[in-house]
């Protein structure tokens, strides 16, 4: 994991899909995987949506869907004319540190929560660029109330593997890495294409110069061989999952 500002720890958690149909990608994200049972969380209904919350290592793979008119992730699909990346959660010590440089920076909040064991923040994906962010503060370190009761104040245990990084395609990627990492309070590795280091995962950022193509484009994923069985990659709802050797 990465330390930030303050010494505090931050990891990259959960990466999220939109799809039109939930279940399809569901079962492909299941099977190709390797993944168990998923947890399905009746609190996204407030947003209009259904899901499904896969946990792989100590990290969450999360497919959301519209389940009604009007809906953010809904108006997504539409613009993009498919399924696709959609939003990133960190998990970061120093939150208020983190809300307060969004604040600072002029980045809407879109949603926000404190409950006892977890608190979140989506940050408006408009002025951040790419994808939702959300950044939370797990309570105790480690935990993740959105993966479910067996996360929930405790740790569980996900399939085997980790979610080892993801890749964004936006317009500016030099400027929007150093507005993620601002926020984040994590350097900018220089180099070509920008990207954060985040200890045990990658944030990367690709040129776009197709509007409608900028998002969340690709995840990467650290499997067992017995689940990779040589793939180097494949594709589930709109997203190129890489795939890299965990043994």
């Amino acid at each position: 994991m990465a330390v930030g500002r303050a010494g505090s720890r931050v990891r990259l958690r959960q990466a999220v899909l939109a799809a039109a149909e939930l279940e399809p990608v569901a079962s492909a994200l299941r099977s190709g995987l390797g993944l168990q049972e998923p947890y399905r969380d009746p609190g996204v209904a407030a947003f209009g949506l259904t899901n499904v919350v896969f946990a792989i290592g100590d990290c969450f793979l999360e497919v959301v869907s519209p389940a009604q008119p009007g809906t953010a992730a809904g108006r997504y699909l539409a613009r993009r004319g498919g399924d696709g990346g959609y939003m990133v959660l960190f998990d970061l010590e120093d939150l208020e540190g983190a809300r307060a440089r969004a604040e600072q920076s002029g980045v809407r909040v879109v949603w926000q929560i404190d409950l006892p064991d977890i608190s979140g923040t989506h940050l408006h994906p408009a002025d951040m660029r790419g994808a939702i962010v959300s950044i939370d503060r797990s309570r105790p370190y480690g935990t993740w109330r959105w993966g479910g009761p067996d996360w929930t104040a405790r740790t569980g245990a996900g399939a085997r593997g980790s979610l080892a990084g993801i890749t964004l395609a936006v317009g500016d990627p030099a400027a929007v890495a150093a507005g993620w990492a601002h926020i984040l309070g994590v350097p900018v590795r220089d180099g070509q294409p920008p990207a954060l280091m985040l200890g045990d995962s990658e944030v990367r950022f690709e040129a776009s110069e197709d509007e409608r193509a900028e998002g969340l484009n690709e995840i990467a994923l650290a499997l067992p061989e017995e689940v990779r069985q040589g793939r180097e990659a494949i594709e589930v709802g709109g997203v190129r999952l890489r795939l890299l050797d965990a043994d």
